[in-house]
Parts: structure tokens; sequence; C-alpha cells
């Protein structure tokens, strides 16, 4: 019997201890998978999570200034709510929130992806022009709310001055007239949203087989039939995006209103977004911003778990 058979069995039952127990290999994998998660979920417990169960609370409490001092926050049940819902006020920010986000929404996209298909063709001063267009994007809500209330002014403003230099009224009451001032924050909100939706919108553009259009064209394909049949399919993960980023930032505008019409006149603007600062910050009744506050956040949930749907992969 050689050396080499002698110790055979030994080597095999070292080499069997030495080899790693597959339960701990998990285990160790699954820690490290919780290692990298766990920065991202206490993240979110913190910042997100506790200030929505806070705020859920706060609505079912009598909430005021003095509970800052005191502590005292009695429950009142579903006080908060009912007053916030049999408050008429409500019902018209809720509309004017509807009315508000539906026609940015349209406006932004419809006019983006337009500049999306100007801009994907080449020409001079393609790119400068593109990098113009984002200007109102760049610049902060509150200072373009400000210098569109200057422009939109119905005396002074360069609005009324243009229109009347050629002939066309001149004294429009852009922001002071309960009729017109939804319409105005709405135009000046496209005018913001504009550039965002342009640049997803050319992103994704981009990212189309220039072979498709080139068979198309080969086909005799009309530049309609093309931009609908190649185009929009092609780009709907990019549309649904745009339009669900859009929705998000949209539906919960504040700033931007209060620096035009700050919720008036008559509150013909106001939102439930501008609702819940003037119940939480003006009339100190913080019960009931956290209410509107809730629902606003009911709002957006809704829409998530739609969006979530429509975009689910096939067969899961």
């Amino acid at each position: 019997m050689t050396m080499s058979t002698l110790t055979a069995p030994g080597t095999a039952a070292e080499a069997g201890a030495d080899a790693p127990d597959p339960a701990r290999l998990r285990r160790r994998r699954a820690l490290a998978q919780w290692g990298f998660v766990a920065p991202a979920v206490v993240f979110m417990l913190l910042f997100f999570g506790y200030p929505l169960v806070r705020n859920v609370v706060m609505s079912f409490q009598h909430y005021t200034p003095k509970t800052f001092f005191t502590g005292e926050a009695p429950f009142n049940g579903l006080d908060n709510w009912s007053t916030v819902f049999h408050d008429a006020l409500f019902g018209k920010a809720l509309w004017h929130t509807l009315v508000f986000t539906a026609g940015s929404l349209l406006g932004q996209f419809c006019i983006g992806l337009a500049l999306a298909v100007f801009f994907s063709r080449r020409f001079p001063l393609n790119g400068v022009l593109r990098s113009l267009i984002l200007l109102p994007w760049l610049v902060p809500m509150v200072v373009s709310g400000v210098v569109w209330r200057r422009v939109l002014d119905q005396d002074t403003g360069v609005l009324n001055s243009f229109l009347g230099t050629i002939g066309l009224g001149g004294d429009t009451p852009w922001l002071t007239s309960p009729g017109m001032a939804l319409l105005s924050v709405i135009l000046v909100n496209i005018w913001i949203g504009i550039p965002f939706n342009m640049v997803i919108l050319y992103g994704g553009l981009q990212e189309i087989p220039k072979e498709l259009y080139e068979a198309a064209s080969l086909d005799g394909a009309s530049a309609w039939r093309t931009f609908r049949s190649i185009t929009v399919p092609l780009l709907k993960p990019v549309i649904t995006v745009v339009l669900v980023l859009g929705f998000m930032s949209t539906v919960k505008i504040l700033d931007l209103i209060l620096a035009l019409t700050d919720g008036g006149p008559a509150d013909a603007t106001q939102t439930l977004g501008t609702l819940t600062y003037q119940n939480s910050f003006v009339q100190l009744d913080f019960g009931a911003g956290a209410v509107v506050g809730n629902v606003l956040i009911l709002i957006s949930a809704v829409f998530a778990v739609f969006y979530l749907r429509a975009n689910r992969p096939e067969g899961k």
C-alpha cells in the first residue's frame, strides 16, 4: 500500500472539514444584502415613514400653537375631517387642483413633445436654443412667480402693454379676475414645466433606432403615420415617466400660486396645497391642515398604484 493511498482518506476528510457550510453562506449573503439595504430603509423610515404617520395622527388631534408649549394634543376623533369635508372651500380647492394639474400636464407634455421632435433634427444653433429653453426650469419657482406677477399686472404689466400696442385690448385682469386667475396660473406653470418635458422626451427620442424611420420612409409612410406607429409606441415608457413625475410635482404645487395670487382672488386659485398652507400656517389649525395634506397623499398614492399596475411586466 503506497503512502498516497494511506493519506487519501485523511485528505478527503480535511477537504470536507474545510468545505464551507451552504447554510452559513446563505446567512452571510443575506446579512450582506441587508447591510446594503439597511441605510436606505432607515432613511425612508426616518424622513418619510415617521412624518407620514405623524401627519395621520395629527389629523385626529386638536393640535394648536399651544401644543408646542404644553405638549397637549387631545384626540378629537373625526372632528377635523368633518370640519374640512363640510367646508365649501375644500370642494372648490379639490376641483381647482384637478383642473390645474390636468391643464398643466396637458400643456407641458404637448408643447414639450413638439419641441423634442423639433430639436431631434440637426440645424444651426440647435444646442444653443435647447440650452436657452432650459432657463425657465432652472430659475427658482418663487422667482418665476414674482417675475410673471409683474408681467401679468393689469395696469403696469408688460403683456397688457404689448397687447395694447398691437390693438388687442391691454387691460385684461389676468390675476385679479376670478375667471382669468386660474387660467393664468396654469399658463405660467406650463411655461415652467416645458423644459423638463422636452429634455426627458428628447432623450427618449435619441434612443429610437434611426433604421426604423428609414424603413418607414421607404415604405411610403407619412410623417403622421410614422409618428403614430413608431415614435409613440417606442416612447411610451418615457412618456409614462414624464407624466408621473409631472403629476407628482404639479398636484402639490404651492410656491408658484402663493407668489402669483396667494390663492385669490376670491379663492379662485385655491388648491389643496395652498389650503393646507392656509389651514396650518395662517389659521394655525394644524389638525385641519393635516387632513388636507393626507388627502393630497392619498391622491398621489392612488395615482402611483395605477402607474405601477400599468407598467407591470407582462406575466407578473
